[in-house]
């Protein structure tokens, strides 16, 4: 996705003091894809979100295991104290007892046991593994889109505020410009004690909302610090994206087949109907090989030992069980029903969010043509009432007024430039468009595959291979 060369721009008016921003070591220049990009290489939920994936990539060398051998290794060491009683002769009624006597018993034994078929447990297994981890994919790039976008948020937020911040130090000091000259002309007569009142009142408001947009300027600093990972520097004002639709409509259709959360409702239904085939292969037969080798010490008598092999096939054939594997398929089936349904909840959220982001994105384009078309009469007006205020057909207030008049304008003004900035970003990200990859942001992208393709068809090994999906 590639920036508009003919949208608005927020330069010419979000040039904040360096007092405002920070000392002079941060002045260096920061661009949007470069806070982008810091917050895709560092942010914290990102991060998790990728561990996450890894974790569900698990599933599917645990589903495979059903298709391999289990061996096993049996031991045992005791001891053994017993004693005889009989007779010496068939007729003699006289019985003899044999004395106490221990012999050390050991066994041991290996079995190899090979799965044929499981009733088809591990293919669908499999199945549901492999979905579940697409499905897990597409979350990421839902989580990495709002880290995208909340980091977009931020960026254009510090800007707005820093703006803010300038237009109400700005005015503090025309009111205060505009208090002393009341107090002259109060001095020689011109004017009563109400305008110079009127003056202060003014002044002392304009203080309090540039108090006010210094403390909101200091949450957005906080907040882009949070996602970002370091405080910002002199922000260079970015412009608004350029989406791949042409209406509403459209952006509602590519949304509800692009945007990653219903792909991962798609992927989510998918596994729950595997689900179904998981459960009803416990009441299918079972077959499976078995071959072992033993070797039992002094078992029965001492010093005798037996050793012995033995292949055998196994046939399990379940019957009756009591019922919980039919309530287990019956559960089954409607939790896929359920997940069909949360498909169709999911298309229809990113139909309204599309929608609602292309509509936002429109107004504030209106807004932006309308509240400049403001300050351009609002500015002529002002110019008005001064002169008019210094021959007396114009009251102070009329003047403090006007001066209020504009400044609101102006205000409006930064706040419908930073909505068009974050409404396109917003439309991108309902797209399913507003990825690293989209955006083309200078960083590695992460390879959502390579753990999953070392981990697959692996066999063995307890250590960390999440390193291979950096």
């Amino acid at each position: 996705m590639t920036l508009s060369r003919h949208a608005l721009a927020l330069t010419a008016l979000m040039l904040a003091p360096p007092a405002i921003i920070a000392s002079a070591r941060s002045a260096e220049a920061q661009s949007l894809q470069e806070a982008l990009a810091m917050a895709y290489a560092n942010n914290p939920t990102l991060q998790a979100a990728r561990a996450q994936l890894r974790a569900v990539d698990e599933n599917v060398p645990q589903a495979l295991a059903g298709w391999r051998p289990t061996v096993q290794i049996q031991s045992s060491v005791g001891q053994t104290t017993s004693s005889a009683i009989g007779s010496t002769e068939p007729t003699n009624t006289t019985r003899t007892v044999s004395p106490w006597r221990s012999r050390d018993v050991v066994s041991n034994q290996a079995s190899v046991t090979q799965p044929i078929y499981r009733g088809g447990r591990t293919t669908a297994t499999t199945r549901r593994a492999e979905n579940q981890v697409l499905a897990q994919r597409a979350r990421l790039l839902a989580t990495e889109q709002q880290v995208l976008q909340d980091t977009v948020n931020a960026y254009v937020a510090v800007i707005r505020d820093q703006e803010e911040v300038r237009l109400n130090i700005n005015n503090e000091q025309v009111l205060t410009r505009q208090l002393q000259a009341t107090n002259e002309r109060f001095r020689v007569g011109e004017i009563t004690r109400t305008d110079v009142a009127q003056a202060e009142s003014r002044l002392a408001g304009s203080r309090a909302s540039r108090a006010d947009s210094e403390g909101r300027l200091q949450q957005s600093r906080a907040t882009f610090a949070r996602l970002v990972g370091q405080p910002p520097q002199r922000l260079v004002a970015p412009q608004p994206l350029r989406v791949p639709v042409a209406d509403a409509r459209e952006a509602g259709a590519v949304a509800s087949q692009n945007n990653p959360n219903v792909v991962a409702a798609l992927f989510d239904e998918a596994a729950a109907r595997d689900l179904v085939d998981v459960n009803f292969a416990s009441l299918l037969p079972q077959v499976s090989v078995t071959g072992s080798t033993f070797r039992n010490d002094n078992s029965t008598t001492d010093g005798v030992r037996q050793n012995g092999t033995q292949v055998t096939a196994n046939l399990t054939v379940p019957l009756y069980q009591g019922g919980a594997e039919h309530a287990a398929v019956r559960q089954a089936r409607q939790s896929a029903q359920q997940a069909r349904q949360v498909v169709e909840d999911q298309r229809r959220a990113a139909t309204q969010q599309a929608t609602q982001a292309w509509e936002t994105l429109t107004a504030a384009r209106a807004q932006v043509d309308s509240v400049r078309a403001q300050i351009r009469a609002a500015e002529i007006a002002l110019d008005g009432v001064q002169r008019e205020a210094v021959v007396g057909s114009r009251t102070t207030l009329d003047v403090l007024n006007a001066e209020q008049e504009l400044l609101n304008a102006r205000v409006s003004l930064v706040r419908a430039l930073a909505n068009v900035i974050t409404a396109s970003h917003s439309l991108a990200s309902s797209l399913g468009r507003l990825t690293a990859r989209d955006l083309n942001l200078p960083v590695q992208i992460y390879d959502m595959e390579s753990y999953y393709r070392e981990v697959r068809n692996r066999w063995a090994g307890w250590g960390d291979y999440s390193a291979a999906g950096r």
